[in-house]
């Protein structure tokens, strides 16, 4: 990429949205900055992976930033709930909260990802999620 390349912030968990997400913005031609975060989540295979895939991927610059998601409770990523596994296809497709739904966290999410963007003069802001993020 060369200096004028544009520059975005990529939301980057480490999962299969994201990550997508992270590859698609590249090819697009964009200085990727990606940004992880450390919420309460319990399990932190995904910010392993977000790790390798920034680094393969080539980003300017990878961030994890903390912050504490879980204080708010109201779900079983981030509290002692569990997170249901093997679930029907009707299950899924029913349109009900998922017990891993975390509040606003996505909000949340896009907010520090758009002060990074200011900082560092980035017009571009990606997120990988599904509909019931």
């Amino acid at each position: 990429m060369s200096e004028s390349s544009p520059k975005a912030v990529v939301l980057l968990s480490g999962g299969i949205d994201s990550s997508t997400t992270l590859a698609i913005a590249k090819s697009m031609g964009f200085v990727c900055y990606a940004l992880s975060f450390r919420y309460g989540q319990n399990n932190a295979v995904e910010l392993e992976s977000a790790g390798k895939i920034a680094a393969q991927l080539g980003v300017g610059k990878h961030v994890v930033l903390d912050i504490d998601l879980s204080i708010f409770g109201g779900s079983a990523l981030t509290g002692s709930g569990q997170i249901p596994k093997d679930r029907t296809d009707e299950q899924i497709s029913s349109g009900d909260i998922p017990a891993s739904y975390v509040p606003a966290r996505n909000t949340v999410f896009l907010s520090l990802g758009l002060a990074w963007a200011e900082s560092i003069g980035a017009h571009d802001i990606f997120i990988g999620v599904n509909a019931l993020d």
